[in-house]
């Protein structure tokens, strides 16, 4: 079971989540829990570390970041412990998790978890501070963003659990996001693919690390709400590999990401090699390209070369490419922050034919002008304005039939 900040934000809610727990040990399930640090908190703790030197050592950060989820982690040990549950926390290296030496941003490499299973025959459950592990040279490690996501599966595989309970403040995945479109439904079920192609393309239920680790060791996921009573609301959705009476769907889920820039080469030379000398030097800076589109001129001398990358990446790779011009030869470079990546997604596209076509189609009649598309088996990507993001969701949401109930 894992358990995200808003969650944990007070001691009132991790009474709460005490509760979810008692639920399942009643049930008879062996079980170990990681939790966040409290909401707010872990962002008050890197500032603390900014304002104490800009500049600061990694692994004193590490030291100082992961002490969030120690009290978190502590606090529903003792609170357990008050509704005569037997709990006993773990910190990260107690277990241990140990990870590569990427201080802040670090990856698992091997997790013992023998001392908790030894645990669990005495009826106890495992309280774990999510985020952290151990580096090679026996110091607190981070593992970045959606680091007590990556924990929980990661710890679920170590343990070969029966499944990964992320508990959040949704009660699952739903079709598209339900503030843009009030008929979008909650997923009984969907594939690990299509719930990696949603966190990576916008989705903000799990974060992509832990989903590719559940699929990789075929971790069955289910997300539902810290905050619902299981006797009154419906479980949440159930994250599995491939089932084949999703068949039936063809799209599963309509996804967004305004974390988009487009850049745009006009007039380059186009010669073997162009495509290298233009993504080239974005990589070695470590910029992310997304969307590419190339189109040749009429008598091949010249070529246009549009791409995509992370908004917060949109003013390096502008400098990177300028500083570039000459090796590349570019007339002109043009760039444009104000769009949104609009996703279709669904295993079902695999065995359908026209779920394109149709997407096509449903933009061009409302005048929404494509600017970039992607492919790939389960996915059709497109980059529009971003002031027809609303319309451009609600419009294929209801194309693909996203709005009936499910029968």
């Amino acid at each position: 079971m894992k358990f995200g900040g808003t969650s944990v934000a007070d001691v009132d809610r991790i009474r709460n989540v005490a509760a979810h727990v008692a639920r399942e040990v009643k049930a008879g399930n062996e079980v170990a829990v990681v939790v966040s640090a409290m909401a707010g908190e872990t962002n008050r703790l890197v500032a603390l570390c900014r304002e104490a030197a800009p500049l600061h050592d990694a692994r004193e950060y590490d030291a100082v970041v992961s002490s969030g989820e120690n009290v978190t982690s502590g606090l529903l040990a003792i609170v357990l412990q008050t509704m005569g549950i037997e709990a006993r926390s773990w910190q990260g290296w107690q277990i241990p998790m140990r990870t590569n030496e990427a201080h802040g941003a670090a990856r698992i490499a091997d997790i013992d978890g023998s001392q908790i299973i030894e645990r669990f025959g005495r009826g106890q459950v495992a309280v774990i501070a999510g985020f952290q592990g151990l580096s090679p040279l026996n110091r607190i490690s981070t593992l970045g963003r959606g680091g007590s996501d990556t924990t929980a599966v990661a710890l679920a595989a170590a343990l070969k659990a029966d499944r990964c309970d992320i508990y959040t403040d949704v009660d699952g995945v739903y079709t598209t996001d339900p503030r843009i479109v009030k008929s979008a439904r909650r997923l009984p079920q969907i594939s690990h693919e299509e719930m990696l192609e949603m966190a990576s393309l916008g989705a903000k239920v799990l974060h992509v690390r832990s989903v590719e680790l559940a699929m990789l060791y075929e971790v069955p996921l289910m997300v539902c709400s810290s905050f619902a009573d299981p006797a009154v609301t419906p479980p949440g959705t159930l994250i599995t590999g491939e089932n084949i009476d999703m068949e039936a769907e063809t799209v599963t889920s309509i996804a967004y990401s305004r974390d988009e820039a487009q850049v745009t080469l006009r007039d380059v030379p186009d010669a073997p090699g162009v495509a290298h000398r233009v993504f080239g030097p974005l990589a070695d800076a470590n910029i992310n390209v997304d969307m590419i589109v190339q189109n040749i001129s009429d008598d091949g001398s010249t070529t246009d070369i549009t791409f995509t990358v992370p908004q917060s990446e949109f003013d390096r790779a502008m400098a990177t490419l300028e500083e570039q011009r000459e090796t590349i030869r570019f007339a002109k470079l043009l760039g444009d922050t104000d769009v949104v990546k609009v996703s279709v997604i669904g295993v079902g596209m695999r065995s359908h034919a026209g779920v394109a076509a149709t997407a096509f189609k449903a933009l061009g009649e409302r005048s929404i002008n494509i600017r970039a598309i992607t492919t790939s088996e389960i996915k059709i990507s497109v980059l529009i304005d971003s002031a027809y993001t609303e319309l451009a969701v609600r419009t294929l949401h209801s194309v693909y039939g996203l709005d009936k109930v499910a029968h």
